[in-house]
């Protein structure tokens, strides 16, 4: 699933490709990714694209009509898990027709530009909104604070910590508590900040969520850098070469040497390293098991 480096990198593509640029169409490919109905899709034709900005893992660009002089429009857009984006310099002018492959969107320019959205595999969770406040859209609405924005302080996250009998790991995937980090980063912060991924998040001492603060920033911050100047075509596997221990079970870790572990769940699985974050035991593979502290 695209991250907040990702989004924050596929932002930055997009204010160099698409800013300035003329819409010309904007079509849903499949029956299930746009999400809202008014305004309508071909309320952004002739609307010139002004930026790109992110809030959490979501993509929103910004469509302006200058001669109008309306207020902008917003197409939002959450990649899911098996979603991306691909930017075409060559796009047809016919609108694509709805079948059962992998294209979910279109947003076609003028001159013949644009990109299209596509969905792997048959969960077909991405989504499209056009909405005239970003706020319209309900993950938006509920996103806790950013953790690469000024105001995102120790003391910041000390709040949200505080009283929380939940395992950290789930903590810093909840959007609705610090937006942005999922299941990739959480691991890689956790392991950043040598701490379990099933430390309960009310238990932490006033240093570690110091710790856990500085893991936070660095760990996004640098994968943000990496990311930097690449093409969206090229994202997908720098994430993966830069990550130290999500996805690498078996593997020794880069720090340490010792070998990645991994718990596994019903719809997803974490990836730690036993010396750096568990005192060198190893993690129960249950959730209902006797988990460590």
């Amino acid at each position: 699933m695209p991250e907040l480096p990702e989004v924050e990198s596929l932002a930055i593509y997009l204010r160099e490709r698409a800013a300035g640029r003329v819409i010309d169409r904007a079509d849903s490919a499949a029956v299930s990714v746009l999400k809202t109905y008014r305004p309508d899709l071909t309320e952004l034709r002739g609307r010139i694209i002004e930026t790109a900005v992110r809030h959490g893992k979501f993509l929103d660009l910004v469509a302006v009509d200058e001669a109008a002089g309306s207020e902008p429009l917003h197409l939002v857009m959450h990649l899911a898990r098996a979603g991306w984006l691909r930017w075409r310099e060559n796009l047809a002018a016919e609108p694509p027709r709805p079948g059962k492959g992998p294209l979910a969107f279109r947003l076609r320019f003028t001159d013949g530009a644009g990109f299209d959205l596509t969905e792997a595999g048959t969960q077909k969770r991405l989504a499209v909104y056009l909405v005239a406040d970003p706020a319209e859209v309900p993950g938006v609405a509920a996103l806790g604070p950013d953790p690469l924005a000024d105001d995102f302080t120790v003391d910041v996250l000390a709040g949200l910590l505080a009283g929380r009998r939940t395992q950290i790991k789930g903590v810093l995937r909840d959007q609705k508590i610090v937006a942005g980090i999922g299941n990739a980063y959480s691991d890689e912060v956790l392991h950043a900040a040598k701490m379990s991924p099933f430390k309960l998040a009310s238990s932490l001492t006033s240093d570690e969520v110091e710790w856990l603060h500085q893991a936070i920033m660095s760990t996004l911050r640098a994968a943000v850098a990496r990311s930097a100047g690449l093409a969206a075509g090229d994202l997908k596997a720098e994430k993966k070469s830069g990550l130290q221990v999500h996805g690498r079970a078996g593997q020794p870790c880069p720090v340490c040497g010792d070998t990645v572990r991994e718990v596994s769940f019903a719809d997803s699985a974490l990836q730690y390293c036993p010396t750096c974050q568990t005192g060198g035991k190893p993690l129960a593979d249950r959730r209902m098991s006797r988990l460590l502290r």
